[in-house]
């Protein structure tokens, strides 16, 4: 597995976490835990466009990670 492929699994992974966050957020009762939840679907969202950012470096440095 190359790198770009494994930046690009890292990054799915990320966004179904970030779903699930949300998700949480949402359906919890608390408002603690709506809060907790919340702000780590925040934290997710910030690493989800770091990491595209990477990938449109990886794509842009080697050709071969296009579209993987």
């Amino acid at each position: 597995m190359t790198v770009g492929s494994q930046v690009k699994q890292s990054l799915a992974s990320l966004k179904g976490i970030h779903a699930g966050l949300q998700s949480l957020a949402l359906t919890s009762v608390e408002d603690e835990a709506k809060r907790n939840f919340h702000e780590a679907m925040l934290i997710t969202e910030d690493i989800i466009n770091d990491i595209k950012v990477r990938v449109g470096e990886l794509e842009g440095e080697e050709p071969q990670y296009r579209g993987f």
